[in-house]
Formats: C-alpha cells, structure tokens, sequence
C-alpha cells in the first residue's frame, strides 16, 4: 500500500539525509562511518556518485578519523580549537550526507537541497553545541566539558542508528533536536552574559575598594 503513496522513496530519502546531517552536527565523522560501514558491508545501496564511501579506504580513513575526533574532545583547549572548525565540517559532512541519499533529481536540486536541509541541520546543532561547551567551561572551569563530550558522542551514535534503521523517527528527532538547541542556546546564552556581566561588576566593585585604600 505505501507502494502507491506519491514522491515516497523520496520522502524517506530526506529524512535519512535529514537523520545523518543532525548526526554530523554532533561528530562529523561518525556518521560517515556508520553510512561507510553499512554501504561497504552491503546493508545500504549507495548510487553511482557516492560509491566512494562504499569501499575500504573510505572506510578505514572515517574509522581512524573518527577516533580521533572522539578523543580530542576530551582534551582541554584542543576541544575549543575543534569547536571553531566544526561548525563549516559539520555543514559539509551534513551536506555530503544528504546529497548521498539522492542519486536522480539532477545535480543542482540535489545539492541546492544538500547545503539547504542537510547543511543547515548539521550547523545548527553544531553551533548549539559548540554554544553549549563554551558555557559550560565559563560555568563550570571546563570540568562539565567530558560531559557534553559524552553527550555528542552518544548523540551521533543513536541518530546515525535511527537514520539508518527508522528513518522516520530519525526525522523526528532531528526537527526537536533543532528546537530544542535554539531554545537551550538562547537560555545557555543568556546565562553566559549574565555570568560575565556579574563577573565584570564585581571586578569594578574590587577595583574601587582597592582605589578608595589607595587615597
């Protein structure tokens, strides 16, 4: 019966492009991985232009490359040099991702469709959690960063499975996923200024207790 339902392999294309740009906002290279592993090992197709993520150099080359990300994330100071570049990998991975689903609507609707849906999810989510580590290291002296580190790394895990797996809730999830970053992001904001804001007071206040000792 869904046989006949208009544009279907369509829609569910979307939304596995849609499930693996929202991975790619978390790791940029895990769900590469996974769609490397799954297409090598012959549980997805992949169409002609995307055979390259098919075979065992794409395969080991993600693998390491994915290793590596998950690890340095765990690292002070290397995990923010990482959040500057994220955001435009992530907008190229989440892009690359989409693009791969599509195979026979024309190069310039696949990737217009690519830099919009799939860029545009993986930089959203990126940016809300590079947003989200920035205030944890002003909040916390950067002892809560191993836990968005975990949180990212288990986010890209469950949304390239679901992708993969139950395209439809993968779908879903990606569409709260983006609301809820733009909501958190907005209070995670706000409470980052405030903190600065408060920090900076109570500087001025110190600085003219010291002036007033000093006449």
């Amino acid at each position: 019966m869904l046989d006949h339902i208009p544009y279907l392999p369509y829609l569910i294309s979307a939304f596995i492009g849609i499930g693996l740009a929202a991975a790619t906002g978390f790791r940029v290279f895990l769900p590469m991985f996974a769609v490397s592993l799954a297409s090598y090992m012959g549980w997805i197709p992949q169409n002609e232009n995307f055979q390259w993520l098919s075979g065992l150099p794409t395969l080991i080359t993600t693998g390491i490359a994915m290793i590596v990300e998950i690890l340095a994330y765990y690292i002070p100071f290397v995990d923010h040099l990482l959040d500057t570049i994220s955001i435009p990998l992530a907008t190229v991975a989440g892009s690359v991702m989409f693009a791969s689903q599509f195979a026979d609507i024309g190069t310039f609707p696949q990737w217009a469709l690519a830099l919009i849906a799939g860029g545009g999810t993986a930089a959203a989510i990126s940016s809300g959690f590079a947003g989200t580590r920035a205030a944890s290291t002003a909040t916390t002296g950067g002892f809560g960063n191993s836990v968005v580190a975990t949180t990212e790394t288990a986010g890209a895990g469950i949304m390239s499975f679901l992708a993969l797996a139950a395209p439809v809730i993968a779908f879903i999830a990606a569409i709260i996923l983006i609301i809820t970053v733009f909501v958190l992001g907005r209070k995670l904001w706000r409470k980052f200024r405030n903190f600065n804001s408060d920090r900076n007071t109570k500087t001025i206040q110190v600085e003219s207790i010291d002036r007033k000792h000093l006449e």
